[in-house]
């Protein structure tokens, strides 16, 4: 193959911006690009990972394998009712472009998704989330390529077993498919979720409910709170919110009447995992340049010149501390490589 780039830097393609090496990086714009990268990775076995946009991944230390970087974006309309439209997005479109190209069609569904980093291919696997909403709301299915047979797949929502930041793709299929493209399902009848904390109060703040008004409100709220990249290594959440049992948050509550939560089921419910880590005194808090973000304790950073393993390690004395404080095991939502 002659698009295959060997022994490259890293930092432009993680969001931590720490340079590790990648042995080989094979970037595929098409689906023929696709099946050539995959045979290829079967006529020369080695250690290998699908690279989307690189903001839910850590490189603990440099890659000696094959990088295969899914760059498809094309976006098409598959099927329309009165009611939805159907559209397909590659893996390689820019999530944020992908909502605010729905909020500028004023397709509803996606908008309390606005600002997450990342690209489209990324969103069925970690079941991406924010202000009440997740991807498998919208998600109709997923396709793809299985890695060892170089076959087609396509992938129902149920089919994908969708759950908290959580997929087939992370359990059943992990390290088995490559995702080529997603299928939404978007509303052309106005819907709004706005029940999650003060969304739609700050959202009124600004003017009437808009899929316009919402999608900014959301923009500036996760600006307010989230470093750029650019400025600040980071991979947005490093934790997922913890879900425990009832009566265990209503133990807690004795102690720490001011814990949020957000209820699950009957017995279960969500404490934010950037709350519990506040109170144990870890916000702003640094271990060299690996640090906890001053404005957001769900984000650690990289101040200039951490490693991986340096923030491996501050995330390991943050995940001590909560279990000691709280009994509560945080679990990184980042991708550790």
């Amino acid at each position: 193959m002659n698009n295959i780039a060997h022994n490259i830097g890293l930092k432009p393609y993680n969001t931590f911006g720490f340079n590790t090496i990648a042995k080989e990086l094979i970037t595929c714009t098409n689906i023929e690009s696709v099946k050539e990268a995959l045979h290829y990775l079967q006529s020369n076995a080695q250690p290998y990972l699908i690279l989307g946009g690189g903001s839910n991944l850590l490189f603990s230390q440099d890659f000696n394998g094959l990088l295969i970087h899914p760059l498809l974006k094309q976006m098409h309309i598959t099927d329309e009712t009165d009611q939805f439209v159907y559209l397909e997005a590659g893996a390689g479109v820019v999530w944020d472009d992908l909502v605010k190209y729905c909020v500028e069609k004023n397709w509803y569904g996606l908008e309390n998704l606005s600002y997450i980093p990342g690209h489209v291919g990324a969103s069925p696997v970690q079941n991406i989330g924010a202000y009440g909403v997740e991807a498998k709301d919208c998600i109709t299915s997923v396709k793809g390529y299985f890695i060892d047979r170089v076959e087609p797949f396509e992938l129902s929502n149920q089919e994908c077993q969708f759950a908290y930041r959580q997929s087939i793709f992370k359990g059943k299929l992990k390290n088995k498919t490559l995702i080529t493209s997603v299928v939404f399902k978007l509303s052309k009848k106005e819907h709004f979720t706005l029940n999650y904390g003060p969304v739609k109060q700050q959202v009124e703040s600004n003017g009437p409910i808009t899929l316009k008004n919402v999608r900014e409100t959301i923009t500036n709220i996760r600006k307010s709170k989230l470093p750029e990249p650019e400025v600040l290594g980071n991979a947005g959440s490093f934790f997922k919110n913890p879900i425990i049992k009832l009566d265990a948050y209503e133990t807690l509550k004795k102690q720490y009447e001011q814990i949020p939560h957000y209820p699950i089921d009957a017995e279960h419910v969500k404490v934010p995992a950037g709350w519990l880590i506040e109170q144990a005194g870890w916000k702003g808090k640094a271990m060299g340049d690996a640090a906890v973000h001053d404005k957001q304790a769900l984000v650690l950073i990289n101040k200039g010149n951490a490693s991986g393993n340096d923030v491996i390690q501050l995330s390991k004395c943050i995940i001590n501390d909560i279990s000691k404080k709280f009994n509560i095991t945080i679990e990184p939502e980042v991708n550790i490589i």
